[in-house]
């Protein structure tokens, strides 16, 4: 956790020797993510072998995860199965049969800048680990901050928006700041100071028979606390077992399994990394699994970004050039079900000099003593943030996308935006309609080392907006490629495509058991968020029920998803 003006006394809050958890450690076995998107999707595969396909490459290369035996909410290389409803993606190889003359292309989403500023001098800084949650109730999001106060005011701040864009800061009075009730604070105990009082993580869920337990959140900032909340803002303590975390977590609820999905931050080979423990009743936790690290790859990486950066004075400059103590690790790791698998995005860290324990700057009077006293043993460490983008269908198998490279990146000095050096992600983002809204945090410098000051307007929450489904797309020029599902049961309705074709256009066949064409749609084109598919000849409705695969053909077109519902 980056905290401007405070931290945990006797450790220091950017420690690369993390608190760690009990990891579940036997029966391992070691996957690697090699380059993870490729430019060409392989051609035809035996059936049921596409996902079985992306293992073995995986093997063949250096080791990036970690994983431990079982299954956590889906089974890698199962059954090809379309649900009414469920939109299709092309993160990874699940469903596809066969490719011809189609990319993947990966699309960060477009940034709109800071949305909940600190308001200097009262807050020095602002920050989150949680997503906005829909209140139907009450019509309003809600969104819980980590926040830096000049003094002893460190802790969680609540703001409200009816339309994700003007945040309120409620006048709460649960929480004593620099003499005043009058601020935004929310605590499960008003006798605790940080890091004690610290809200890492929160989510609503929708499907607790019990009122009083609507929110759910994890609360301190080192080993988490579970508690609960009928609004989000009065919270109490759960007496179950703390989850054991240092201060990094996240937090995501699967409401297509009921299972609560939790982060926890611990060490790895390479320094930070991230360790799964689920949930079906936000009290009884899986034990710790390590789920993700930085591999070797990510070093060679990380050596030839950072010397990028370097050279490149467009961007933020870190404190310190010291190559010998370059390294990456993962910082932050969210995860969150979207449609039928599950989304990471991990926030890797580019070390690029480690500060020395007679750092001068340790001697500012604005740093707590305690914290002078952990600088002191430990020193610091520089260097930025950038979010990338996985997949997996299991919660214990990743795939890292877009050879790796950035999915939520720093921003260039000069246009007044928050997200220089540190870009930490959401838990989840909100839909909201035909887009995704990333609700991120966005600071100009990492740690006690910056350019501009330890207490100062650094750090906000930003948004940044992605076409729904826009992860990546099947990409075609002006030779037509195509893409053929494995078999599945059709399960009615119609078919809807996600797809850009503004200069082009798709069109679908449909396949029965035999390879036969029994039904062949009109070419749909334009830029199409939800485009449905007309029939010229057969109709997909004589085929409900029955084993199918669809031939879809493009060209000059970027294809995002398609799936089946009602008119």
């Amino acid at each position: 956790m980056l905290m401007h003006s405070r931290g945990a006394a006797g450790r220091p809050p950017h420690s690369d020797t993390p608190h760690e958890p009990a990891l579940v450690l036997n029966n391992l076995q070691t996957l690697s993510g090699g380059a993870a998107s490729k430019n060409r999707l392989p051609g035809r595969l035996p059936r049921g072998m596409a996902a079985f396909g992306i293992v073995a490459a995986l093997l063949l290369s250096r080791p990036s995860v970690v994983v431990a035996e079982g299954n956590a909410g889906g089974e890698t290389g199962a059954e090809f199965r379309v649900s009414l409803g469920q939109r299709q993606l092309f993160l990874d190889d699940h469903g596809i049969a066969k490719v011809e003359n189609l990319e993947r292309a990966m699309h960060p989403p477009v940034k709109r800048g800071a949305v909940i500023r600190p308001s200097f001098p009262v807050e020095t800084s602002l920050q989150t680990r949680s997503a906005p949650a829909w209140d139907p109730g009450e019509k309003v999001f809600k969104l819980w901050l980590i926040v830096s106060r000049p003094g002893n005011g460190s802790g969680t701040g609540y703001v409200e928006s009816v339309d994700g864009l003007h945040w309120t800061k409620p006048v709460l009075r649960q929480k004593e700041a620099n003499g005043s009730l009058e601020n935004n604070l929310v605590t499960v105990d008003p006798k605790r100071e940080w890091p004690a009082n610290a809200m890492e993580n929160v989510v609503r869920d929708p499907d607790d028979p019990d009122p009083s337990r609507r929110y759910k959140g994890l609360g301190h900032c080192f080993d988490r606390e579970p508690m609960v909340s009928p609004d989000g803002v009065h919270w109490k303590l759960l007496d179950v077992p703390k989850l054991p975390s240092s201060d990094e977590s996240n937090l995501s609820y699967d409401p297509q399994t009921r299972m609560f999905i939790a982060m926890l931050k611990c060490a790895g080979p390479h320094g930070r990394s991230h360790a799964l423990s689920t949930s079906q009743d936000f009290e009884h936790w899986t034990k710790p699994e390590l789920t993700l690290h930085a591999d070797d790859l990510d070093q060679e990486i990380a050596r030839e970004k950072i010397k990028a950066r370097f050279a490149d004075r467009s961007l933020q400059q870190p404190s310190y050039n010291i190559p010998e103590s370059y390294n990456a690790d993962v910082y932050n790791m969210a995860v969150f079900r979207y449609e039928g698998l599950y989304i990471g995005l991990p926030a890797m860290f580019y070390q690029t000099g480690k500060v020395p324990k007679d750092w001068p700057g340790f001697d500012d009077p604005r740093i707590p003593p305690e914290m002078v006293k952990a600088y002191r043993e430990s020193g610091d460490w520089s260097g930025f943030h950038e979010v990338q983008l996985a997949c997996s269908r299991d919660l214990r198998n990743w795939k890292r996308l877009g050879d790796r490279k950035p999915f939520i990146g720093c921003s260039p000095l000069g246009g007044g935006a928050y997200d220089l050096a540190c870009v930490l992600p959401p838990s989840f983002p909100v839909v909201r309609d035909d887009q995704l809204w990333f609700y991120y945090t966005g600071g100009m410098n990492y740690g006690l080392v910056r350019n501009k000051g330890v207490d100062s307007d650094t750090f906000a929450v930003c948004l940044a907006i992605l076409r729904r489904d826009g992860f990546i797309s099947l990409d075609a020029d002006e030779k037509e490629g195509a893409l053929l599902t494995e078999p599945f049961t059709m399960p009615g309705g119609a078919l809807f495509v996600n797809v850009d074709a503004s200069n082009g256009e798709i069109a679908a066949e449909v396949l029965d058991d035999e390879g036969k064409v029994v039904a062949v749609s009109a070419p749909l084109k334009g830029d199409q968020l939800r485009g449905a598919l007309r029939w010229q000849s057969g109709d997909i409705a004589d085929v409900k029920g029955r084993v199918v695969s669809i031939r879809f053909k493009l060209r000059n077109a970027a294809f995002y998803s398609y799936w089946f519902a009602e008119n």
